[in-house]
């Protein structure tokens, strides 16, 4: 019995934990059904007395996030695609290939790990400014394209791919591209998806440097755009239709975790050959 018990226990205090963290999400798509100014109500509501979509047409109809929504996608997308190629190839080559300088590169590229990225900010701007890119979408999409995590994580599952297989494939005539393609991505194929997701969401919520140098209406990411939304919307009357915004900018990460679920699992959870 005492098993048992302690069975019961765990799982009921598992499900306060998820209770308690899913309570705020329940509560946002809630109040974003709610009539305005039953969201602000005091004391809070849980549920909706009538369900509403009013808020989310005033989103695309009179704040114009369809706007917002389509820069990020854009830039989160693009970002994600270019930014796993480069990634892979820079991984592959510092795990695999023999070249001069590789190991002082590496050590300098560990280094620039440690660093915070806001540091880089003010140079990367006036590098931006001095291409004229500042408030373009290249402005964002660039900066981001290659990173630092990225390459470390794809070496050092590139580490555990044998050299006999790819000796093998070198004496059948395939040049490195193909080798990468067909050989080393299935393998990394399970952290490449971790990786993809991290990178989307990075961008996806990436809030400072799009402000920085897409500050203009027409280049607005989501994350800049809700921030202005939030100052023009003050009082009881802004809850229901932040809350709405909030739900739309959710739905993409969730859907892309949904759909990666297992990949991204898996390429956290794999250890075998890291070193």
């Amino acid at each position: 019995m005492r098993p048992r018990w302690g069975t019961w226990l765990l799982h009921a205090a598992l499900l306060l934990g998820a209770a308690a963290a899913l309570a705020p999400m329940v509560w946002m798509v809630s109040a974003s059904l709610m009539p305005t100014g039953e969201a602000s109500a005091y004391p809070p509501r849980l549920f909706p007395r009538t369900v509403t979509f009013s808020h989310y047409a005033d989103l695309f109809t009179r704040l114009e996030l369809g706007r917002y929504l389509l820069n990020s996608a854009l830039i989160a997308t693009v970002v994600t695609a270019v930014s796993l190629a480069i990634n892979s190839m820079a991984g592959y080559a510092f795990a695999k290939l023999r070249f001069g300088g590789r190991e002082r590169v590496w050590r300098l590229l560990m280094m620039g790990l440690v660093i915070p990225v806001q540091v880089s900010m003010l140079p990367l701007f006036l590098l931006m400014k001095q291409l004229g890119l500042v408030n373009t979408y290249w402005g964002v999409i660039i900066p981001s394209l290659a990173s630092i995590f990225g390459i470390f994580l794809i070496r050092q599952y590139a580490v555990s791919v044998p050299d006999e297989l790819l000796d093998a494939a070198r004496i059948d005539g395939a040049g490195e591209v193909r080798i990468l393609r067909s050989i080393v991505v299935p393998i990394v194929r399970a952290p490449m998806a971790a990786l993809a997701l991290f990178i989307f969401m990075a961008n996806w919520d990436s809030h400072l440097w799009p402000l920085l140098v897409a500050s203009d209406d027409a280049h607005r990411t989501l994350p800049v755009g809700l921030a202005a939304m939030q100052a023009n919307n003050l009082g009881a009357s802004g809850v229901p239709t932040m809350m709405a915004a909030a739900v739309l900018a959710l739905l993409p990460t969730l859907v892309l975790f949904l759909a990666l679920q297992r990949r991204f699992v898996e390429g956290i959870t794999m250890t075998a050959g890291i070193r």
